[in-house]
C-alpha cells in the first residue's frame, strides 16, 4: 500500500498536476515564498491639466525641487519629480483630459527585492508580470491594480538611477515637510481591499474613524516595515470628481502647523488662499490645500492636541 502511494503522489509531481496547498504536508509550507520587505510610501502620482500651474503648487507654495524629468520620443515631457526626501517623491504627468474624474495615476510601495515581490505575489494569486521592468528612471518596477482600480507600483532603487544619483541634493530648505506620512485610497469594498493589502501585503490597521461616531469613514492600514500608511477612504457610491479629488490625497508631516501656516500664507501673497487648520477627528492639527486641478495635499502634525 505505501509503494503504491509513493508511486500515486510520484505521478501526480512528474504529470505536473496542481495540488491545493491545503492538501499539502504540513513540512512544506516553509518553502512557500515569504513577502519581502515593504519598505514605505516611495512615490505618489497625479496627473494635471497645467504642469505650470502645478508646479508653482508643488514647486513654489510647497517648496520642492524638481531634480529630473522623463520625456518622450518626441521630445515632449513624460512626467516630472518633486523630491520630498531622498527615499519619497511625487510624480506629476501632464495631459489630464477634461473628461477625467480621477487625478490620481498610482501610488508606489519601495521594496527591498522586487523579484521576490513578483514570486510572492504570485503565489497569493495576484496577477503579476512574467518579469519585472526597467524603468526609464534605471530603477525595477512592476504596477498592478488592487481592488478598486487602483494602480499600484512597487519599486526597487537602484545604483545609477535618477534617484541615486540625485541623493544628497534637491532637498530644499524651502520644503514644507520632508516626509509623506500617508496617501489616501477610495475604497468602495472593504473585505476586498482588506484581502490585498492587509491579507497579501501585510498591512495593518492602526487607527480608524467617521466624521462622527456613528459612521466609519477612514481606516489607516500602516506599511509592515515602516511607519508610512495608506488611508481607506470608505464610501458606498461612486464619488464625484470633486470627492476623488479629497479622497485620492498626499499628507505631509509637519512638526508646527502654526509656522507651516505662516510660511503658505507668505509664499501665497494672499493669506484667504490658505484655509485656517482644524483639528480632525484624530485629535491632530490638519490643514488641507488643493492643486489647480482640486488634488488634496493634507499637512498633518505628528501627535493629538493636548
Amino acid at each position: 500500500m505505501r509503494i503504491k502511494l509513493f508511486i500515486a503522489t510520484l505521478c501526480i509531481s512528474l504529470c505536473g498536476v496542481s495540488v491545493q496547498p491545503a492538501q499539502q504536508p504540513a513540512q512544506q509550507a516553509g518553502n512557500l515564498p515569504k513577502r519581502p520587505m515593504i519598505l514605505g510610501i516611495a512615490h505618489v502620482a497625479f496627473q494635471v491639466s497645467d504642469l505650470n500651474k502645478a508646479r508653482e503648487f508643488y514647486g513654489e507654495l510647497l517648496g520642492y525641487d524638481e531634480p529630473f524629468q522623463i520625456r518622450n520620443q518626441d521630445g515632449t515631457l513624460a512626467l516630472t519629480y518633486f523630491k520630498v526626501n531622498e527615499r519619497q517623491y511625487i510624480e506629476i504627468f501632464p495631459g489630464l483630459p477634461p473628461e477625467r474624474d480621477d487625478r490620481l495615476r498610482h501610488i508606489a510601495f519601495e521594496t527591498n527585492d522586487l523579484e521576490a515581490l513578483r514570486v510572492y505575489l504570485l503565489s497569493k494569486g495576484i496577477k503579476a508580470p512574467d518579469k519585472v521592468n526597467t524603468g526609464r528612471d534605471g530603477n525595477i518596477n512592476f504596477t498592478i491594480p488592487d481592488p478598486d482600480g487602483h494602480g499600484v507600483e512597487f519599486v526597487q532603487y537602484r545604483a545609477g538611477s535618477l534617484h541615486t544619483r540625485a541623493k544628497g541634493r534637491y532637498l530644499s530648505p524651502r520644503r514644507i515637510s520632508d516626509r509623506i506620512l500617508h496617501t489616501g485610497i477610495s475604497v468602495m469594498n472593504q473585505a476586498a481591499t482588506d484581502a490585498f493589502y492587509k491579507d497579501v501585503l501585510g498591512l495593518s490597521e492602526i487607527w480608524r474613524g467617521g466624521r462622527d461616531d456613528t459612521t466609519l469613514s477612514w481606516i489607516n492600514m500602516r506599511v509592515p516595515d515602516a511607519t508610512d500608511y495608506v488611508e481607506y477612504m470608505l464610501t458606498e457610491t461612486k464619488p464625484t470628481r470633486q470627492q476623488l479629488g479629497s479622497m485620492h490625497h498626499i499628507a505631509l508631516l509637519v512638526p508646527d502647523m502654526q509656522k507651516a501656516l505662516e510660511t503658505l500664507r507668505e509664499r501665497a501673497g494672499d493669506a484667504a488662499q490658505i484655509r485656517a487648520p482644524q483639528v480632525g477627528r484624530n485629535r491632530r492639527w490638519q490643514l488641507n490645500l488643493f492643486d489647480p486641478d482640486g488634488t488634496r495635499t493634507e499637512l498633518m502634525e505628528p501627535f493629538p492636541m493636548r
